[in-house]
């Protein structure tokens, strides 16, 4: 089984951005862990601060990896072209945020991405991850 994890802008700054949102765990120290969780699991990477590298990046693997986690940060509340590049793929997407996006600003309470991803999951902090790869695991096992 083959999932990457992209995550979008700002994310970068895990572990130094908004602790009190985000956590004081960079996601390279978390990455580790999943990969000790998942040891069976192919598990990618990818980080952008840019909306078509992240696009570039669901076209080049959409279409040959099992599933995709995705943080699109605040491109979730504003990208019609990332929606529109999750529609046009076979991979499965499931969108992901550390933080409950329904107790932060009306703005982010609207997500373009989610009704193109098979799910979405917000508020464990970083174990959302987790939570994601867990949700892919488990369709395939179907």
């Amino acid at each position: 089984m083959n999932i990457l994890i992209i995550n979008g802008p700002n994310l970068n700054l895990l572990g130094k951005r908004e602790p009190g949102i985000y956590g004081s765990d960079t996601f390279e120290d978390y990455f580790n862990i999943l990969l000790e969780k998942f040891n069976g699991v192919d598990l990618e990477y990818f980080q952008s601060n840019h909306e078509g590298e992240i696009i570039d990046k669901l076209h080049e693997k959409g279409f040959e990896i099992d599933g995709i986690v995705l943080n699109a940060g605040a491109f979730t509340h504003t990208s019609l072209a990332i929606a529109d590049a999750i529609s046009a793929i076979k991979s499965p997407v499931v969108e992901v945020h550390i933080s409950n996006v329904f107790k932060r600003e009306a703005v982010r309470h609207h997500s373009f991405i989610s009704p193109v991803c098979m799910g979405s999951i917000s508020g464990f902090g970083l174990d959302s991850y987790r939570l994601g790869v867990e949700a892919l695991l488990s369709i395939k096992s179907k």
